[in-house]
């Protein structure tokens, strides 16, 4: 299976697309300048106790406190307690955790009156990220991610990747490990350290043990709430998780973002740095691959994914439903028996590619068409295990039930992805009513004249649908050519396929869009 990410940078935000043999299966989109993002560290401030919930809201700095629950604090709290307030001392002279005796683990079953009070500085981690109306979900299980191994400070245990299937190479690994990790720190090793030597695992390990140290410095002069240490940005944290030797190419249309993943590339796998490219084309990068083609078709209410069989996915508070429908199969020979699996296992495949694409959480309930013999039920069953197994988040599958119903549970840390495709007519908003088309080139050449004359533009870019841009551009007495011989200004008119017919835009050299 061949891999390829795209990459969008705007001035706004980052949408990053991986594509698995050309088919689109994640969407992720990162704002420019995004906090409280997963695996941040912050220092914060106990700002309320829930004694009824065994929890504490905690303020790091978010709207809205964040939320902290007693088991959550991992068993090494009373020791992290301890390091917070000795590197927080003026008189601090640590440095390293080894020097930190270490306390006894908490009681699992204790209250959290009996560790926090009201006005406390405490140590935490982003575990959720704000979804909705909650605020970020934290732990004080402090660990730190990198690419083979995940350090875990406090903590003397070493666990082995269950993905790992050989013992052999389990036992290889824990060895390697305990040889070259210093006292009280935890080790989870990754998938991805397997037949790694150990020149590769001990350099991480530095890298990822000297990241931890430099809250030494950070903690002494930090004040409440702050950010201790960040998570690197989305596209090197996603790359970090998913790189395999399989990526075909990595496209980058901004020329930074790209000099940064094709060093992180390197350091990985130097024979590989030469996929990551910087798109250079005129079309937006997204169109030129296809990739808002297929956005279109996966987002929304109904989706098509073979022969005429399409999903209905609907949205509740408590849930996700998705309803598999046989559309015009109904109509193809066979039993219906044979038609209602062929359409269940080709939903499998889909459903799964939908959870990844939406980063869809929770409880999602799937009413796949009704089979009466068992032997198929569990045919789809096992063939939901197999597709989803290239899903990273947790979940769990159950078994379909004898109304053909099945329940997936999965891991949600980040807000889902919704995009609306059903488009409102960007003219007449709606309204059923537009201005006449001929009068469209007066409107434009009214807002141009304004932009540059009034707004005093240096640069100006105007979006507009392709047939509209052809009309625009053509002949040597076309309406560019006007707006340049008036106002010695190039007007860059740049066609999109995603614009309805008669909707434009308008962005200044910034690539930021002019509202009018």
């Amino acid at each position: 299976m061949s891999s390829d990410l795209i990459i969008d940078v705007t001035p706004s935000e980052i949408v990053i697309a991986l594509q698995e043999n050309k088919r689109l299966v994640e969407l992720t989109r990162e704002k420019s300048g995004a906090k409280f993002a997963v695996g941040d560290i912050y220092l914060g401030k106990v700002k309320k106790i829930m004694p009824s919930l065994n929890a504490a809201f905690i303020d790091v700095g978010y709207e809205k406190d964040a939320f902290l629950h007693y088991l959550d604090m991992g068993p090494q709290f009373a020791t992290l307690n301890k390091f917070l307030r000795i590197v927080s001392s003026r008189k601090n002279k640590v440095t390293s955790i080894s020097k930190v005796q270490s306390e006894p683990d908490i009681n699992k079953e204790g209250r959290i009156t009996d560790l926090l009070k009201v006005g406390q500085k405490i140590l935490v981690q982003v575990a959720k990220e704000p979804i909705s109306t909650k605020g970020p979900r934290l732990t004080s299980e402090i660990s730190i991610a990198g690419r083979f191994m995940v350090l875990m400070p406090f903590s003397d245990k070493i666990s082995i990747s269950q993905k790992i299937k050989s013992n052999e190479e389990k036992s290889r690994l824990k060895k390697l490990i305990q040889s070259i990790k210093p006292r009280h720190y935890g080790v989870i090793v990754r998938t991805a350290a397997e037949g790694k030597k150990v020149a590769d695992l001990d350099q991480e390990l530095r890298g990822l043990v000297d990241k931890w140290e430099t809250t030494f410095h950070k903690l002494r002069r930090a004040q409440t709430p702050s950010l201790v240490i960040g998570e690197i940005d989305r596209a090197t944290a996603l790359l970090r998780d998913i790189y395999t030797p399989n990526f075909n190419s990595i496209i980058i249309n901004d020329q930074p973002v790209c000099d940064e993943i094709s060093n992180y590339i390197g350091s990985i796998q130097a024979d590989k740095k030469k996929i990551v490219k910087l798109y250079k084309g005129r079309r937006p990068i997204f169109e030129h691959y296809s990739v808002e083609k297929q956005i279109k078709a996966s987002f929304g209410k109904t989706v098509s994914f073979k022969n005429g069989a399409y999903l209905i996915v609907e949205h509740t508070e408590a849930f996700h439903v998705i309803d598999v429908n046989s559309g015009n199969r109904a109509k193809t020979a066979g039993s219906q028996e044979t038609n209602a699996l062929e359409v269940n296992l080709a939903a499998c495949d889909e459903v799964a590619r939908q959870l990844r694409l939406r980063d869809m959480g929770g409880i999602i309930v799937i009413d796949f068409i009704d089979m009466h013999m068992q032997a198929n039920r569990q045919k789809v069953y096992e063939h939901m295990k197999e597709v989803m197994a290239n899903d990273r988040t947790k979940h769990n599958i159950l078994p379909l039930s004898k109304f053909c119903l099945m329940q997936i549970t999965r891991q949600r840390v980040r807000p889902e992805e919704i995009i609306e495709t059903a488009e409102k007519c960007p003219t007449c908003n709606g309204s059923g009513k537009i201005m006449p088309t001929v009068l469209l080139v007066d409107d434009l050449d009214s807002k141009v004249n304004y932009i540059l004359k009034d707004l005093n533009k240096k640069k100006l870019e105007l979006r507009v649908h392709p047939y509209i841009a052809a009309y625009l551009t053509k002949g040597i007495k076309s309406q560019r050519n006007m707006w340049f011989f008036i106002h010695f200004k190039w007007v860059k008119v740049k066609p999109d396929n995603s614009l309805a017919f008669l909707e434009y835009h308008f962005f200044d050299e910034n690539l930021e869009e002019i509202i009018l």
